[in-house]
């Protein structure tokens, strides 16, 4: 049987995907155990800047043995709970409603873009990331 389903052919606009830094919350994480790349898909509600407070960035990050290490900087900056971190336990509700700062970019791997997850850092730092990010702009730096 065939449907038709109007929009289906359409890819995301580029356009329409957040660049930068931003303070987020965790909304939702899930695992997913592909057989060649697992990962860890993530959904992030913005919470600063408040211009972009009703939107939300999500993203994956990869599971490989050569990519853990920008998984345990992302669980460690978020504030994941330590005592499951040092048993190499990821609890997907545990991660849901921590804080932190992600800095994102567009990448494009041929025709396709896809937003990657740059760096990470505690919410605490956000003022300091905030105020760095101004003097970028403004060439200070």
């Amino acid at each position: 049987m065939r449907r038709q389903i109007p929009g289906l052919h359409v890819q995301p606009n580029p356009e329409e995907l957040l660049e930068g830094l931003f303070l987020v919350r965790i909304g939702r994480a899930g695992y997913n155990s592909h057989p060649q790349k697992p990962f860890l898909a993530i959904i992030f509600a913005v919470i600063e800047p408040l211009n972009l407070s009703r939107r939300t960035i999500s993203g994956r990050i990869y599971c490989t043995p050569r990519a853990l290490w920008k998984l345990n900087w992302f669980l460690r900056d978020f504030g994941y709970d330590t005592d499951l971190l040092g048993r190499d336990e990821i609890d997907e509700r545990a991660l849901t409603g921590l804080v932190g700062i992600v800095r994102t970019s567009r990448r494009a791997l041929g025709s396709r873009v896809f937003l990657n997850l740059e760096a990470f850092a505690p919410s605490s730092d956000w003022d300091l990331a905030v105020g760095v990010e101004k003097q970028k702009c403004e060439g200070i730096l």
